[in-house]
């Protein structure tokens, strides 16, 4: 079992701090030293480059070429950095006789302190340590920690500085509370999204008593695969209050979603429309002007055949704040996961996507002319009901009936089904598999003939 050690910040701004050793390892934690405003004196025979450099520009001092226990005195801290364990226990005893604190890396016993792994946000400091017993699970930790907190969540510390006199006007116990209604509320994300002047009105209507506005997240799902979400998608999937979700997203997706937030299905699929577009829309807005914060979850990314563009319109006409996170689409996905690339130097120049929806009068309404051409590939999102009046029409415009096609159905799941063949076979390949009654998609072009020398995803 690890030390038990006493956790503790230090400012070591413009102090010195003794560094014995000149490789990667000393490199490191004079890295760390210098963010923190120290001034690293080095003792060593041997500089890597990167020290050289630093002492080039004076962001660190060389002091000596071998170690003496006179060094020690007026360092704040000391580290043994090398790989000589005699030398580094050497430094670490003499630093105790001369009551400086020292760090011998990757040996907690000879240590008085030790460094513990970081996640830094501007102002805000994540340390984890697991006493020097598993630096290799405090590294994993931070790795976790990292996925959670987003990169410029220091700006919301900074703000709450910079706004602290404003709230003091307050009494203590309303203060927090205030704070916490802050952080529950769009402010947050108004900061990250680098709009202060929203964040400001949201504190504000805070300290005059308004109740925090509601707030809409346009969230991309992705096609399937949990795994394909972005960091930005889970963590606000972690703080809805209400998720409005489509068809298309799976279950492991939807388990992702703060477990206590409100489910609303209204998805769509072939002659089932379960809420209309309007309603949704009208639904985002209630919820919002509500207060919730409200997560539409689409299936691939909203913008791409997922009229996202209709539902912002409804919010930015109500004066609603909102944001989109983009998502991995079905397109990029399922082609990925296929092994069947949408671009190829030898085969395809430009990509194109269409949707084979048809119209309320049953028409495919598609530029035949500039689809049917070689050099592109031709990606068809809700192709599968209208697939043999589709690759009728291509041969029809100028493709040969050979022209490699393939349909791709559940794209990056684990029930994911590939059909490979042509535009005058594949209709019928996929007409005599009563198994293929999903979400798909088409891709038309003679990247389709990589698929058997690319393909690596094997569902289980």
């Amino acid at each position: 079992m690890g030390k038990s050690y006493f956790p503790i910040f230090v400012d070591l701004l413009h102090q010195p701090v003794l560094v014995v050793g000149g490789g990667e390892v000393a490199a490191r934690k004079i890295r760390l030293l210098l963010k923190s405003g120290a001034k690293p004196r080095i003792v060593a025979l041997e500089l890597n480059e990167e020290l050289a450099a630093l002492v080039a520009e004076s962001k660190a001092s060389l002091i000596a070429s071998t170690f003496e226990p006179a060094q020690l005195v007026g360092m704040r801290l000391a580290i043994a950095a090398t790989d000589d364990r005699t030398l580094n226990r050497t430094v670490a005893e003499a630093a105790e006789s001369a009551g400086v604190l020292c760090n011998v890396v990757d040996d907690p016993e000879a240590s008085r302190y030790i460094t513990p792994s970081i996640v830094e946000r501007g102002p805000i400091t994540v340390a984890i340590s697991t006493g020097g017993s598993a630096p290799v699970l405090a590294r994993r930790l931070r790795e976790r920690i990292e996925a959670l907190l987003p990169g410029a969540y220091g700006k919301v510390a900074e703000f709450m500085e910079r706004h602290r006199a404003r709230v003091k006007t307050l009494p203590v116990e309303q203060r927090r509370l205030l704070w916490e209604d802050f952080l529950d509320g769009p402010g947050p994300e108004r900061l990250l999204a680098g709009d202060e002047v929203a964040a400001v009105f949201e504190l504000e209507s805070l300290v005059g008593g308004k109740p925090a506005r509601g707030e809409v997240y346009l969230v991309g799902a992705g096609p399937g695969d949990p795994d394909l979400l972005s960091f930005r998608a889970l963590r606000l999937m972690q703080q809805c209050d209400v998720v409005l979700y489509d068809a298309l997203i799976s279950p492991a997706i939807l388990d992702l979603v703060r477990r206590d937030a409100e489910r609303i299905y209204v998805g769509k699929r072939r002659a089932k429309h379960t809420l209309p577009q309007e309603d949704i829309n009208a639904e985002l807005v209630r919820l919002a002007q509500a207060g919730k914060r409200v997560l539409r979850l689409k299936g691939g990314d909203p913008f791409v055949f997922g009229r996202g563009g209709e539902e912002i319109e409804e919010l930015a006409a109500a004066g609603i704040p909102f944001q989109i996170v983009p998502g991995i689409s079905a397109a990029n996905g399922c082609a990925a996961y296929s092994g069947i690339p949408l671009t190829h130097r030898d085969y395809a120049q430009s990509c194109i996507f269409v949707t084979g929806h048809r119209r309320k009068d049953g028409q495919l309404d598609l530029h035949w002319d500039a689809l049917a051409r070689p050099g592109q590939t031709v990606v068809i999102y809700m192709g599968r009901t209208a697939l043999a009046e589709l690759c009728a029409q291509l041969v029809a415009n100028g493709l040969p009936a050979d022209w490699p096609a393939a349909l791709i159905e559940q794209g990056t799941t684990q029930s994911q089904q590939v059909v490979t063949g042509s535009l005058g076979t594949l209709p019928g390949l996929v007409a005599a598999r009563s198994d293929i009654d999903g979400a798909s998609l088409v891709i038309v072009g003679e990247v389709v003939k990589l698929r058997d020398r690319l393909k690596w995803f094997l569902p289980t």
